[in-house]
């Protein structure tokens, strides 16, 4: 089966309009929790443009499902702007004080929009090995985000990773515009299909939605997570949250 791990970066997003903490970020993980997903995913950058470090800390303490913190490993610590906001203690000491149930690194910049491409582990794995040494002594689940590449995969499995989520972004924009779906699905398939045969595990994400996520995860059946936040949010808006938490397991094959 795969699990839902819903992204409230945009829930976090909205609060951080007003000077206030509502919407609640725990209060919108416990409502999506008790509507049925199975974990929780969050994105702290050292700006807390959305998701603040006490965010994390108020998550780790209070949810019952697991929590996936993602982030560049090397994001160093950041004073805030906002008098009301605490101060940002780099990604690293977050994962050594949370130890959260996974951590996916990414190799995002704080200047980035959004992630938008996987590690290049040729030139980044030998400085990326002692963080993930360092998680796996932490006892923590670890994931790097990786574009559906084979031989970057292998490299992936060879640095200790327990999994790699795969970028979705072109998978997506293939559907979108309906332009080489098989194609740059089978690149998806062949990706998740190397990263078995060498012991991984596989995640997804980025823009997989209601229209798109039934076609990938029957195409890889060993998917294991895939992580839901900017369309989960705009079908918050539209059917309301019970209603997308239940969609999107349906649509992984789940009852509800």
């Amino acid at each position: 089966m795969t699990d839902l791990s819903i992204n409230l970066n945009k829930i976090a997003l909205i609060r951080n309009s007003r000077v206030t903490e509502y919407p609640s970020v725990l209060a919108h993980a416990k409502m999506c929790i008790a509507a049925g997903c199975d974990g929780i995913t969050v994105h702290p950058r050292p700006d807390q443009r959305h998701i603040r470090a006490s965010d994390c800390y108020q998550l780790a303490n209070n949810i019952s499902v697991e929590l996936n913190i993602e982030g560049n490993p090397f994001a160093p610590a950041m004073k805030s702007s906002r008098g009301d906001v605490s101060d940002y203690p780099g990604f690293m000491e977050l994962i050594r004080e949370i130890k959260p149930a996974q951590c996916t690194l990414v190799p995002d910049g704080n200047e980035q929009l959004t992630s938008d491409h996987g590690f290049d582990l040729i030139a980044s794995g030998e400085k990326l090995k002692p963080v993930i040494d360092e998680l796996l002594a932490l006892g923590v689940r670890v994931s790097l985000f990786m574009d559906p590449d084979i031989e970057q995969i292998k490299l992936a499995a060879k640095l200790g990773a327990h999994r790699v989520e795969l970028y979705t972004e072109a998978y997506a924009d293939a559907v979108l515009h309906n332009k080489n779906i098989d194609a740059v699905l089978k690149q998806y398939i062949d990706a998740a299909n190397a990263a078995t045969e060498v012991g991984l595990g596989v995640n997804a994400g980025h823009d997989l939605n209601l229209t798109n996520l039934r076609q990938f995860k029957s195409a890889i059946p060993q998917l294991l997570e895939v992580s839901i936040g900017h369309a989960f949010t705009v079908d918050c808006i539209e059917i309301g949250l019970v209603s997308a938490v239940n969609a999107y397991q349906q649509t992984l094959g789940k009852k509800t």
